[in-house]
């Protein structure tokens, strides 16, 4: 189904054509495009998926010694939070998180801000401006009881400086002081691949 939705938009401009104001802008204009004429059956396609609870090739894994995830997330002024998500990757292309919250609200780009609290603060490669992008989903406090569910979507692939279309990608989800680190891989056309989901238990929010 995704196949059917995704349409190539303009992805060879070297970056230093670019300035940050024009990029912004060329970023908005893109996203908003999509989403007008997409809309409907993506919102089809992640009520299928939001089903499922683990997609294959996922690992639960120990972050490197060389991860520069905390770097990523200084340098494009993501937030840190009682409950926060964070995904990064090592090439031009474009991939989304996706979190299905409790209430049946989903944060990801056409929703940075939810209901339920929580706030997609950091969101790259609309355009392909890096090769070591991060996105960022945080709750500066702790977020209703229920299952959340953690998904990323390969929403474009960008020929650009050998960025492939299958893409492996790094996730790591912290709730209070539990932290944990996954990995796996997505390729460009894929259903959305859940990674994992955490549950906020009622005894846990602060009154």
């Amino acid at each position: 189904i995704l196949s059917d939705i995704i349409d190539d938009i303009g992805d060879d401009i070297p970056e230093d054509e670019i300035d940050d104001d024009e990029q912004r802008i060329m970023e908005l204009g893109i996203r908003s495009e999509w989403i007008e004429e997409n809309q409907q059956p993506l919102d089809e396609h992640t009520m299928l998926v939001s089903e499922e609870e683990v997609g294959s090739g996922i690992t639960i894994t120990e972050a490197p010694e060389d991860d520069d995830m905390d770097e990523r997330l200084i340098r494009e002024g993501g937030q840190s939070g009682a409950v926060q998500i964070t995904l990064s990757w090592d090439d031009y292309n474009d991939l989304d998180l996706h979190v299905f919250c409790p209430n049946e609200e989903r944060i990801y780009f056409n929703n940075k801000t939810s209901d339920c609290g929580g706030v997609l603060d950091v969101d790259m490669n609309v355009k392909p401006v890096s090769n070591s992008p991060v996105e960022n989903v945080v709750w500066q406090d702790l977020p209703s009881a229920g299952k959340y569910k953690v998904g990323v979507h390969f929403y474009k692939h960008f020929r650009k400086k050998r960025s492939k279309k299958t893409c492996k990608f790094r996730l790591r989800v912290v709730v209070g002081d539990d932290s944990k680190e996954f990995q796996g891989s997505i390729t460009y056309g894929q259903a959305i691949q859940m990674v994992t989901t955490f549950t906020i238990l009622p005894r846990a929010i602060k009154e």
